[in-house]
């Protein structure tokens, strides 16, 4: 029986039985949480920071109710995210040795009522909520699942760890079981079955990439130390751990393919530079890939600036350089004479060759086109290949789940960052006259996002009129290179105040002053996109304020309406995951898995399909390594 201590929302506790009960499971008692294995009580607010989670969690007690549980930043104290119900399991139990179907890959699971839930026993129903039952003169609270023509199963407390939400990235909606019928039983031992050839197609995949040679990177130098010791700001835990991570894969023969998954301004381009400036000290050349002309003006700008005082040599590729500067970087990276090259897609094109590349940085993958992520798997023998992303996809999840991919989380933000206020509005000039004002009115920036080239101009001089001391300049794709280097530049240099521009800023780009965005028709947007452009403000330790602007709901249509309301209920920090997850299961996540893995998916949900997938790994190997020792 695997034994866990569960939390929900609105349950009654017994604190001395809780606390007694985290002592046996191998917790210490702390004045402060700061580590994996403690928990701390003063008054209404138990601590934990449970095995295996990236934060702590915060309950908050009212008297002997479970009024709220929040994942919190120990540095800084500040709530970053809300759960409904969470699992802790002994912290002297390693989560290998516990791992099962019956263990969920995440510690805690979000449930709504309403929502789609799979119980591993009895298959796909819907959750209707909590409950009391006297069992044994005793009230007992139990999850209320209702299955095919109104059969509901009442699920105990403690037996929470075998419901999972279904999250199965079709639109269309689940098909519930009958309750008690052999057909659940079937399609899971289907599943089950096939993921055991899937496990031994990913386990060969593993082993080739461990035979393969690569370039042992040199521990870090004093001026690695130096470089490092110049971030100015404080790093997160999770960050150090990702480069502490990261490090370690380049010191290792064994070429690095390592996913550094993180919410938009969490730092995982600080984490990509340490491991760029490490190549460079062993004079080895780094590549540095990114989906936007902007984004690697951006880069280009910030590792310029970071590496300034160091013998480094920074280029960038893109349709911001004329035809005669392209060449000559082409050539200069050719004879080894440029340290790091950052660019669009066309530093994969066949002009481009390395000296002697190192590392290849790839940022948000899944944004580049079907051509490009081909050579990407030949640089992938070549060198060290680390990718950047806040939208982790199907498939990059279940690759890092199986083993197949190392994967780093930040999870946590940085210190006193802020959660965007996130208001929709319909189109009101007051309250962007208001807006606008009052950014400038404590020396920031605004970005107005209109994503239509035609009448740009037309809204860029309403908002002058609106706001005639503001300094409003224009964006957008179809401007020549040139000009619109220009124009961002003077914005990161705070010598616009309002850029108004169409979709340019999506990825990536960075302007600290920058705090106010306003997004005109968000309905438009994908749920994705409004969260990518959402994290260009907020950057900083001030608050930073997002409106989007949208018709009447009688004119939104039904998708951009749930676009809509997830973007309002995951407004916290690091709320990234979620946004990406509720975006696939409203528009369905094509044929990012293939046909074969999106059928096992509908038909038990991701969470299980990921679990029977560890699951037949895990042995699988059990199984290699046991003939391998009787051979």
């Amino acid at each position: 029986m695997f034994k866990s201590l569960e939390f929900l929302v609105d349950q009654k506790v017994n604190i001395d039985e809780v606390t007694k009960t985290l002592v046996a499971f191998g917790y210490t008692r702390a004045t402060k949480v700061f580590r994996e294995g403690e928990f701390a009580l003063r008054g209404g607010v138990l601590d934990i920071y449970p095995a295996n989670f990236e934060i702590p969690l915060r309950l908050d007690l009212d008297d002997d109710t479970v009024v709220a549980i929040h994942g919190f930043d120990p540095a800084s104290a500040k709530n970053i995210d809300e759960h409904t119900i969470v699992l802790v399991v002994p912290f002297k139990t390693s989560s290998k040795s516990v791992f099962s179907s019956d263990v969920p890959l995440n510690n805690f699971v979000d449930i709504q009522k309403g929502d789609y839930v799979v119980h591993n026993n009895h298959g796909i129903g819907r959750f209707l909520g909590v409950k009391e039952f006297e069992v044994d003169s005793q009230k007992r609270e139990h999850l209320i699942i209702e299955y095919k023509d109104g059969d509901k199963l009442f699920v105990p407390k403690h037996d929470i760890h075998l419901v999972q939400k279904y999250v199965s990235f079709t639109k269309r909606p689940a098909r519930m079981h009958k309750l008690g019928s052999k057909e659940w039983l079937a399609t899971r031992r289907s599943v089950e079955k096939k993921l055991r050839l899937l496990a031994g197609e990913l386990l060969r995949t593993q082993a080739l990439r461990a035979q393969l040679s690569g370039f042992a990177f040199s521990p870090d130098n004093e001026w690695q130390k130096e470089f490092e010791s110049r971030f100015p700001f404080k790093e997160t835990p999770d960050q150090a751990k990702s480069t502490l991570e990261t490090k370690a894969d380049m010191e290792h023969p064994r070429p690095m393919d390592r996913l550094i998954c993180g919410d938009v301004g969490y730092g995982k381009t600080e984490v990509a530079m340490r491991a760029a400036f490490k190549a460079v000290m062993d004079h080895k050349q780094v590549a540095m890939l990114v989906p936007t002309t902007i984004l690697a003006e951006q880069h280009y700008f910030n590792f310029s600036k970071r590496l300034g005082d160091f013998p480094v040599k920074v280029g960038m590729l893109s349709r911001f350089r004329t035809k005669q500067e392209q060449q000559l970087i082409v050539k200069e990276t050719s004879e080894g004479k440029i340290d790091i090259v950052i660019g669009t897609h066309r530093l994969l094109s066949k002009d481009v060759a390395f000296k002697d590349l190192g590392l290849v940085i790839i940022d948000e993958e899944q944004r580049f086109g079907v051509k490009s992520k081909e050579k990407l798997k030949h640089f992938r023998l070549l060198a060290d290949v680390m990718t950047l992303t806040a939208t982790p996809i199907p498939r990059t999840l279940y690759m890092a789940l199986s083993g197949a991919r190392d994967m780093s989380v930040i999870s946590t933000p940085p210190t006193n960052r802020l959660a965007v206020k996130t208001q929709l509005i319909g189109y009101d000039e007051d309250i962007i006259q208001q807006a606008i004002k009052r950014e400038l009115g404590r020396g920031g920036q605004v970005f107005f996002l209109h994503n239509r080239v035609e009448n740009i101009e037309t809204v860029a001089n309403n908002i002058k009129k609106l706001v005639p001391q503001a300094r409003v300049a224009v964006g957008h794709g179809q401007m020549s290179a040139r000009f619109l280097e220009e124009i961002m530049l003077n914005f990161l240099k705070a010598e616009i105040d309002v850029l108004v521009c169409t979709t340019i800023i999506e990825s990536g780009i960075d302007v600290p002053l920058a705090n106010t965005l306003i997004v005109n028709r968000a309905d438009k947007f994908g749920l994705a996109d409004l969260h990518q452009l959402r994290g260009r403000v907020g950057r900083m330790d001030v608050q930073a304020y997002a409106y989007f602007i949208v018709p009447k709901r009688e004119l939104q249509s039904e998708i951009a309406r749930q676009r809509l309301a997830a973007l309002e209920k995951h407004s916290d920090l690091g709320a990234g995951f979620h946004i990406a997850f509720e975006d696939l299961q409203i528009r369905g996540a094509g044929n990012l898995l293939g046909a074969q893995q999106h059928g096992f998916i509908t038909s038990i949900g991701f969470d299980l399909y990921c679990r029977l997938l560890k699951e037949s790994i895990e042995h699988l190997k059990k199984e290699i390594k046991h003939d391998s020792q009787v051979k």
